[in-house]
């Protein structure tokens, strides 16, 4: 069974960071262009940042400066640190893999 599992989500105060992980079991993160969207309240899934199997990244104009996106091989997992957080990152971020394998989100939410 494939799966992704996030963690690490939860409530912060604005300009604190976060970091996300995304487990993976039945693939390998380093197959597969992992990415990392978001989903605010009332709004479309947006995409915030992507890793490919090359070890390129991607990242969201929305958050550029504020995101880093890496993998641990050996732990077959992803991870998204979020810096200088925002009430407007609330959000569920969800990994992942080829946007075709998704896993259950983890909510983020900014507030003071």
């Amino acid at each position: 069974e494939v799966l992704l599992v996030e963690s690490g989500g939860g409530l912060v105060q604005p300009g604190g960071s976060l970091r996300l992980s995304c487990a993976a079991s039945g693939l390998t993160v380093t197959n597969s262009v992992m990415t990392w969207a978001r989903q605010a309240p009332g709004k479309g899934l947006e995409c915030v940042s992507a890793i490919y199997s090359d070890g390129r990244t991607y990242y969201a104009d929305s958050m550029k400066g504020r995101l880093t996106i890496s993998r641990d091989n050996a732990k077959n997992t992803v991870y998204l640190q979020i810096n200088s957080l925002k009430p407007e990152d609330t959000a569920v971020y969800y990994c992942s893999a080829a946007l075709d394998i998704w896993g259950q989100g983890t909510q983020v939410t900014v507030s003071s």
